[in-house]
């Protein structure tokens, strides 16, 4: 997409971003009641202060997508280990779906673990998100069955890895 901006989100965005990603998560129908993680979603000014929070922004200036990157032992990261990347929270403005922004952001989350040095990029996604499987399948990406884990009864997350060889 060649009028899509990919850079880190701006202090004035972070409300636009928690909404922006509150409401790709709600339109996937993802969202566990009673799981407290909508307030986590809508918190993107946590995230850019203790992770790295990329956004994607179309030609006409609009926020149209978002994720956020955490390095090992850090407060975001979930199951990533010395030598690894991780990326969380990836969401698309339900209106711009299906014009390669989730790819865009992901090729920028593993152009960053580049930069880094990092011998793998790696995330959970729930079992149910397979047009996303798909996506990170399409890119390469590998499942990693030993690090699927469950943050709450009935809530599964499935593992994936995409190794760099750097």
């Amino acid at each position: 997409m060649s009028d899509l901006e990919i850079r880190p989100a701006r202090a004035g965005e972070l409300e636009a971003v928690g909404e922006l990603t509150l409401a790709a998560y709600a339109a996937d129908r993802v969202l566990v009641e009673g799981v407290g993680y909508a307030a986590e979603l809508l918190d993107a000014a946590r995230r850019a202060e203790l992770a790295e929070l990329l956004v994607a922004v179309d030609g006409d200036g609009t926020l149209v997508g978002t994720v956020t990157i955490a390095r090992p032992g850090t407060a975001f990261a979930e199951l990533s280990r010395e030598g690894e990347l991780e990326f969380r929270m990836l969401g698309v403005l339900p209106s711009a779906t299906g014009r390669g922004i989730g790819e865009a952001l992901t090729r920028a989350v593993i152009e960053r673990a580049r930069e880094l040095g990092v011998d793998r990029v790696v995330l959970c996604s729930m079992v149910t998100m397979e047009r996303a499987h798909r996506l990170y399948e399409r890119l390469g990406f590998t499942r990693l069955p030993e690090r699927d884990w469950e943050p709450h009864p009935g809530v599964t997350l499935v593992a994936y890895g995409l190794e760099l060889g750097v």
